[in-house]
């Protein structure tokens, strides 16, 4: 059976044959009633979402209001903030750390809020050329902030630092020649330090925190190196020259002192034999000096009783000599040699 599709949307046909409509729904015909709220509505959407009539700050960040171009001088805090579209608009301005590094080298880092260039090219007090690395970390106040950018406009980091950076080390460097800059490098860092702090102490309301200044290298001309490479290496030999002197200094000095030592105690020692005689000698008396003759007479006696040809000697013994008694005689002597030529 064939299917009529005008029967099948709702429609159908009357006895003579005509077409009728099927019913209109009810929410169509109510449209035209709340027509006007929702095209209010979608075009409050259109409005949000073309004029953003807020404005989100996140942390590390502050914002600036701007009032028919009137920079208000209170800084927005991190959060939601209304704001009215087309009259007002809010300048973000990053407070975090940023660097500017002066370096040769390719950075291996995350590039947001850090600005690089070449290093800065300066010349020594006599004339010759210099390149100098050298990285600067700073931000801006977050209070001062606004007056900051409404003075010096959002570039202020083009404005400010770099350019005091090159005019503190074209400074700096040119009282120095390049010679001294490696002996000097501590010296140089300190006073490329303290100038930019001054240079940027001197903005007006000081809206910029300097936080440190790092002296990375020096790079000299090759000639100038090679030269400096010479003198350290003669240096280098001069100090082991004399080092080599002062050792043979120090050995001649301690086998001086040794030697003065061994005839000290020769000399102590002669001294305190010489000392000792003397005191033998004051002991000596007339009764002791008769005692040792008793006592001479006393062996000799007994070296005569058993020979007659005994001898007594004297020999040097200090104070009072030594005396001993050759009991051999003449007899005994002749018996030995008649035994001998047996």
């Amino acid at each position: 059976m064939a299917v009529d599709m005008k029967d099948y949307m709702g429609g159908g046909r009357d006895n003579n044959s005509r077409f009728t409509p099927p019913p209109t729904p009810d929410f169509i015909k109510n449209f035209g009633k709340k027509a006007g709220l929702i095209y209010l509505v979608i075009a409050l959407l259109f409005i949000t979402i073309i004029a953003r009539p807020f404005v989100i700050i996140n942390s590390g960040e502050v914002g600036i209001l701007v009032t028919m171009g009137k920079y208000e001088q209170t800084p927005m805090e991190p959060g939601f903030h209304l704001i009215i579209p087309f009259v007002q608009r809010v300048i973000i301005v990053d407070t975090k750390m940023r660097i500017v590094d002066y370096n040769k080298e390719e950075q291996a880092i995350d590039r947001k809020g850090i600005t690089q260039f070449s290093p800065i090219s300066v010349l020594d007090s006599r004339g010759l050329p210099v390149e100098v690395e050298l990285t600067v970390q700073y931000a801006i106040k977050a209070a001062s902030a606004p007056m900051a950018i409404a003075t010096l406009g959002l570039n202020w980091e083009d404005k400010v630092i770099n350019p005091a950076a090159r005019d503190v080390v074209r400074s700096v460097i040119g009282n120095f020649t390049a010679e001294e800059l490696p002996v000097k490098r501590n010296t140089i860092a300190q006073l490329i330090t303290e100038g930019l702090v001054r240079a940027i102490n001197r903005i007006e309301g000081q809206p910029i925190n300097l936080i440190s200044v790092q002296l990375r290298n020096i790079a000299l001309p090759e000639k100038v190196r090679e030269q400096i490479e010479r003198v350290q290496i003669a240096n280098q030999e001069a100090e082991k020259a004399k080092y080599e002197v002062e050792k043979a200094k120090q050995v001649a000095e301690s086998r001086r002192i040794e030697a003065q030592g061994i005839a000290d105690a020769a000399k102590i020692r002669a001294e305190g034999e010489a000392k000792a005689n003397e005191l033998i000698a004051k002991s000596l008396n007339a009764n002791l000096i008769k005692l040792k003759q008793i006592e001479a007479q006393q062996k000799f006696n007994e070296a005569l009783s058993q020979n007659r040809d005994a001898k007594i000697f004297l020999t040097p013994g200090g104070a009072v000599p030594n005396i001993w008694v050759d009991m051999k005689g003449t007899n005994e002597k002749e018996r030995i040699s008649s035994k001998e030529g047996q």
